[in-house]
């Protein structure tokens, strides 16, 4: 194994939310990694609430097949289907390719019969097409989603910009916008339910009517299903956590925005209200220009 990667044993990997995810749907996030080598500088984690209990590095959680397997087969006894998310931390990181940890996951869902959004930005995810193909057909959903969505898999990317400088600043250790396009086009391409997330995007860098406007007309062109379109959060004041990491980056490549951005978050973690409808509201109106949903149902 690569000497990177530390092993850690963890007493759950199956996490219940209280509510359903409005956006992505899920009423459980299982997260086979804790920390992620994508490195993308914006990520919600850094210094949030959800990120208390990642591992300072890139560590594997080495007996989740055995408690998913315990946990699954609790929660199908009593029939609390739900949407399962692997979202919130990355399962197809590169080391993915040699634990397959993520496999073996879904190995375990599949034999409980339960569905599955999974949101990557990593070309691996074409490795899983066969599990994920047949969950997509058995997986039992829960009543309330049976006659909107009917299928037992989604499948999602994550991008902010589609300019390949901006995506090195601010997603250095991720595979390309481009590449991400192009995977979620293989999935398209074999069957599956697939959408594009411009989450978060970067205000006053990819967030204009243009950037805009050329971001859900590519996911149109890509033969997506739907998007989201969401502004950027900024969490913590420690030297790893987004809002740091991401104040010094504009500082070395945007020192003119610092003001903007000030301006526009006003010491919050979320930029102001208005703004975040303003945004809403023009990405609706462009996915009825271009005939592309705006959410998965």
């Amino acid at each position: 194994m690569n000497e990177l990667v530390a092993e850690i044993q963890v007493k759950s990997i199956l996490n219940k939310h209280k509510k359903r995810d409005d956006w992505f749907l899920d009423d459980y996030s299982v997260n086979p990694y804790s920390g992620c080598s994508f490195n993308c500088i914006y990520c919600y984690t850094r210094g949030s609430k959800y990120g208390v209990n990642l591992a300072k590095e890139l560590s594997v959680k080495i007996n989740v097949g055995e408690l998913l397997e315990r946990q699954l087969s609790r929660r199908a006894a009593k029939g609390e289907y739900g949407i399962i998310g692997f979202a919130s931390q990355e399962a197809y990181l590169p080391i993915e390719k040699e634990l397959k940890v993520t496999r073996k996951l879904l190995e375990v869902v599949l034999k409980y019969r339960f569905p599955v959004h999974i949101i990557t930005k990593s070309p691996l995810i074409l490795r899983d097409l066969d599990i994920l193909k047949e969950i997509d057909i058995n997986a039992i959903l829960p009543d309330d989603l049976k006659p909107q969505l009917g299928r037992g898999v989604i499948i999602s990317s994550s991008i902010s910009t589609l300019d390949e400088k901006l995506a090195g600043i601010f997603e250095p250790g991720a595979p390309t916008p481009r590449n991400r396009l192009e995977t979620m086009r293989e999935c398209k391409k074999e069957g599956f339910l697939v959408g594009m997330n411009f989450i978060p995007v970067l205000p006053f860098l990819s967030d204009s009517e243009e950037h805009l406007q050329e971001m859900i007309k590519t996911a149109k062109d890509y033969e997506m299903d739907f998007v989201f379109v969401g502004g950027l959060t900024l969490f913590g004041e420690g030297p790893i956590d987004s809002k740091t990491l991401y104040y010094k980056a504009l500082e070395k490549h945007f020192p003119e925005l610092i003001p903007r951005y000030k301006c526009l978050f006003r010491g919050h973690f979320a930029p102001r209200r208005g703004y975040q409808q303003e945004l809403e509201e023009r990405s609706k109106r462009l996915c009825e220009k271009y005939q592309i949903r705006y959410g998965i149902i």
